[in-house]
């Protein structure tokens, strides 16, 4: 057990005679802020005033702000998925070619780049599968984004099912990596995955807590 672990005794957050919890958050819309909240911190976080002028302005299915998620249909694909990447680089393209741009916290509207856009994946095969598809843009491993942030982060499964993941349920369904994944945006967090992803067959607590955190996700998020 690490020392965090041991002090905060299975609380998800630190109790007020043990720390401090730092219960603003002054990078999340609203809308992402109280998923997160709900899930990870007890709903004790909220949004800073004025992150609810963050969104995305768009022509394409990427508009607005909060979650999102992109079923994509695929089997057998263990760490690697070309039919999300793919997926992945018609969404990007169509922001980049219909000249989206997003609103800050202070109202200003800015042209949307590539450095606007985290693509996040728990795998190194994704990794490459996406740069082959989007040599320009920022993807990597959640460790890679741990503090950075950006307008949108995009969030790739690439595992067809429980069955398929390579290093099984509590790497695949981690809730730390689920929380900085979708947390690294400003305006719009997009889960991109399997549809049988959320089909998990559960045999224990710890398993159904694991998959809640993403069936929860999805009753909350706008199909694209």
């Amino acid at each position: 057990m690490s020392a965090l672990d041991h002090i905060l005794a299975g609380e998800q957050t630190i109790p007020p005679n043990k720390g401090l919890f730092l219960e603003e958050t002054w990078r999340l819309h609203p809308d992402i802020c109280a998923y997160t909240s709900e899930l990870f911190y007890g709903g004790k976080l909220r949004a800073h005033a004025g992150l609810e002028k963050q969104a995305v302005k768009s022509a394409g299915p990427l508009a607005g702000s909060g979650l999102r998620y992109l079923p994509v249909a695929h089997s057998g694909n263990q760490n690697c998925s070309p039919e999300e990447a793919r997926a992945i680089a018609t969404l990007v393209n169509t922001l980049m070619n219909t000249r989206s741009t997003w609103i800050d916290a202070d109202g200003e509207e800015k042209a949307i780049t590539f450095e606007d856009i985290v693509i996040i994946t728990p795998y190194n095969a994704q990794v490459f599968e996406i740069q082959q598809q989007l040599p320009n843009a920022r993807v990597g491993k959640v460790d890679k984004f741990q503090g950075q942030q950006a307008a949108i982060a995009i969030y790739s499964m690439a595992t067809s099912s429980h069955a398929d993941a390579p290093r099984g349920m509590e790497f695949l369904y981690s809730l730390n990596r689920l929380n900085v994944a979708t947390s690294r945006a400003k305006c719009l967090s997009i889960i991109v995955g399997s549809p049988q992803i959320a089909e998990a067959e559960c045999r224990t607590p710890r398993q159904i807590q694991l998959v809640n955190a993403f069936c929860r996700y999805l009753e909350i998020a706008k199909l694209l």
